[in-house]
């Protein structure tokens, strides 16, 4: 049956370094995660977050607005609106803002529960 998901009902999730809204998960008996990611601007002097990885699947992440770089194992990425970064099993990323306005990003894991079997770290 299809369902309509509003904004306003999405799990608000304490990350740092960004604002997270989880629309879709297990919670709401999904197969898949859906998040809206919003990195904002840094400011001078913040620490930088550190990258984290998934165990068992790959990451999608389309991005909506701004622009920001993908630092991983395997390289760094410029990105911008419309750009899609696959990210690899078990590949340890981050994404960061590097432009003048918030970056945000739509993030897509085909799993229903992505929080315990993300990992993070300090850096790379």
């Amino acid at each position: 049956m299809a369902r309509l998901l509003k904004q306003t009902q999405a799990k608000r999730l304490g990350l740092p370094g960004r604002s997270v809204l989880e629309i879709v998960s297990g919670e709401i008996g999904s197969k898949l995660t859906f998040r809206i990611v919003e990195i904002p601007v840094p400011k001078p002097g913040e620490p930088l977050r550190g990258p984290h990885l998934h165990r068992g699947y790959e990451e999608c992440i389309y991005v909506l607005k701004g622009e920001g770089r993908t630092l991983s194992e395997s390289g760094e990425l410029a990105v911008k609106a419309g750009d899609v970064v696959l990210i690899r099993p078990e590949e340890k990323h981050v994404t960061r803002n590097t432009g003048k306005e918030p970056l945000v990003l739509l993030c897509f894991f085909p799993n229903p529960d992505i929080a315990g079997t993300t990992e993070n770290f300090t850096a790379f």
